[in-house]
């Protein structure tokens, strides 16, 4: 009850065998993976299409307050474990490469354009060449940068349990939780991760995206 209730599940040390997590991964998760990926990469392909005339002015606005290259690629990791390109519209500035970790409340090496795109989430968009590619879902844990996720993995009890999914380009923990900037936040997130792999369904899919619609209507991204 309290884990429905809060959308999130509690962690242990020992989490295969604790009884909490009984997804079943067999026939049955198969066939709906298979189905979700088939609706989601068409999902994929009709936004881009639309989406495509506005790609050119946001490519002339991020080269007009930032020079360099209008997409931002960095290597994440999906199911399984397994690194693959993420694409973004990018945001910061090129000599920003090397900064914090985490992007920060009013973080400097964002440009102004860059700010609008991330509340709004329009640096995202590229995302959906990857759930084309059959790398990412619209719908599933924040795919993480490959460098994180290696401390991660070294520092929070069964943390790749939430590679037994696509990751996507929204999920649970990015609609009920804050941008993680440490590990405390992480740990947070990744229950949430959990949750939803559990518990994954159509419904649960649509909530999260009507939510996402909500937090894009109210500029709330970082």
């Amino acid at each position: 009850m309290l884990e429905r209730a809060y959308g999130r599940v509690a962690l242990v040390e020992n989490y295969k065998n604790s009884g909490v997590f009984q997804r079943d991964f067999g026939n049955t998760f198969l066939f709906k993976d298979f189905f979700k990926q088939f609706t989601e990469s068409i999902f994929a392909l009709v936004i881009l299409i639309f989406f495509s005339p506005f790609a050119l002015y946001i490519a002339y606005r991020i080269k007009k307050e930032s020079p360099g290259k209008v997409l931002f690629k960095q290597q994440r990791v999906g199911r399984g474990g397994k690194s693959f390109t993420c694409y973004k519209f990018r945001s910061m500035h090129e000599s920003s490469a090397q900064g914090d970790l985490y992007t920060q409340v009013n973080d400097l090496r964002i440009f102004s354009f860059g700010h609008t795109m991330r509340k709004m989430r329009i640096d995202e968009v590229p995302q959906l060449w990857n759930v084309l590619k059959g790398e990412m879902s619209i719908v599933g844990p924040r795919a993480e940068w490959d460098l994180l996720v290696k401390g991660y993995e070294e520092r929070i009890p069964n943390y790749s349990y939430r590679h037994l999914v696509k990751p996507g380009i929204t999920g649970l923990a990015q609609v009920r939780y804050h941008y993680g900037i440490n590990d405390r936040d992480t740990k947070i997130k990744l229950r949430y991760d959990l949750f939803y792999i559990e518990h994954q369904s159509l419904s649960l899919d649509l909530w999260i995206l009507w939510r996402t619609i909500w937090i894009v209507l109210g500029r709330k991204g970082r």
